[in-house]
């Protein structure tokens, strides 16, 4: 059975070229000049910067497409953790339900870390103080590169290796498309990757060297003292209705996959490499509400309905009877040097 798709996403219809989609290039111009004089307003001090009542880390990205940041900043929370620190997650609550206290991403990290001190609210200022009263000495920002009116020690930028610009190539033989919102999926250029800290190419598992390499290039090009790491996402455990299981719990096994996360194609290349036998994919927008009436018919009787462990919390909730591929954070090139960053700076904030 060839897979299927569904809930048709725009960043498919940006990807490709030519055509009516190019007509958006005549906005990308506006928009670039408002975000280039923003930020220039910040660089010159007529916008200010506050100052939180802690440390601030940012951990961001240049797209509005997932490069993978919830796993990253799990490493962030263990990692400071481990430095001693008492940290709390500040976040806008993007696609957050009506009366719920987080979206999908904030509930996965309530499950891992049940007595986290956790904020979200569109004023990150106001957000950052009420992190402090609850006890956080550290501030992890999500999602804060371009939220400049907040502070911070600490900026680090994530690029995903296998659409490192937001947009997946449109064929095997064409470079992924770079372009500004709202023809492409930048948020801003790839200069202001001179502003970051430091920088994360992450999925390095599911991308080429050579893609890799002409990333590194393009980044040299716009941030060339940045420094630069490498990370996986490495599946552990799959979560079942009956308990956990082991990765290898998917080969041969018939699977119906069902995301509603930045990077779908990502999650089922995770999929396929561990041998599950995919029978379909539908994929929805990212923090997608669901359902049970959409859902319902989507997973052949006698397969699997396997999802992300961000979607899983949600489906969950529906009754559902889901299995979660859940994945880790791992660095394999820079750890040390990003460990030594993050000390160096608390550190430096601390006066220790």
């Amino acid at each position: 059975m060839s897979p299927t798709r569904e809930g048709k996403r725009p960043e498919l219809r940006l990807a490709k070229r030519g055509g009516l989609v190019e007509v958006l290039r005549l906005l990308t111009p506006l928009y670039g000049g408002i975000v280039s004089s923003r930020n220039s307003l910040y660089d010159c001090g007529l916008l200010r910067s506050h100052r939180a009542g802690a440390p601030v880390i940012s951990v961001g990205n240049l797209s509005t497409g997932g490069t993978g940041k919830t796993p990253f900043v799990v490493w962030v929370i263990e990692t400071l953790r481990t430095l001693g620190f008492n940290p709390g997650v500040l976040s806008r609550g993007y696609g957050r339900a009506d009366g719920a206290q987080e979206n999908d991403e904030g509930a996965l990290l309530n499950e891992s870390f049940p007595h986290l001190p956790q904020v979200q609210r569109p004023d990150r200022v106001a957000g950052a103080a009420e992190l402090v009263e609850l006890g956080a000495d550290v501030i992890v920002l999500d999602d804060g590169f371009q939220h400049r009116r907040l502070a911070r020690d600490l900026d680090i930028v994530l690029i995903d290796s296998t659409q490192p610009w937001g947009l997946a190539a449109a064929s095997s033989d064409a470079p992924p498309l770079e372009a500004l919102l709202p023809r492409g999926l930048l948020r801003e250029s790839a200069k202001s990757l001179a502003r970051a800290d430091a920088i994360v190419l992450t999925r390095c598992d599911q991308s080429e060297e050579a893609d890799q390499e002409a990333i590194l290039s393009r980044i040299r090009s716009c941030a060339p003292d940045v420094p630069v790491a490498r990370a996986v996402h490495r599946p552990t455990k799959v979560m079942t209705p009956e308990g956990e299981e082991p990765p290898s719990w998917l080969r041969g096994r018939s699977v119906c996959l069902v995301s509603g996360v930045g990077n779908p194609a990502a999650f089922e290349a995770t999929a396929r490499s561990l041998g599950a036998d995919v029978q379909s994919v539908h994929t929805f927008a990212d923090h997608h509400s669901y359902t049970a009436e959409e859902l319902e018919g989507l997973c052949e009787p006698a397969s699997t309905l396997l999802v992300t462990a961000k979607d899983a919390v949600k489906l969950r909730e529906l009754g559902l009877r889901c299995s979660s591929l859940e994945v880790e954070f791992e660095l394999i090139e820079g750890a040390e040097f990003l460990i030594a960053l993050i000390e160096s700076k608390l550190c430096g904030v601390h006066g220790g």
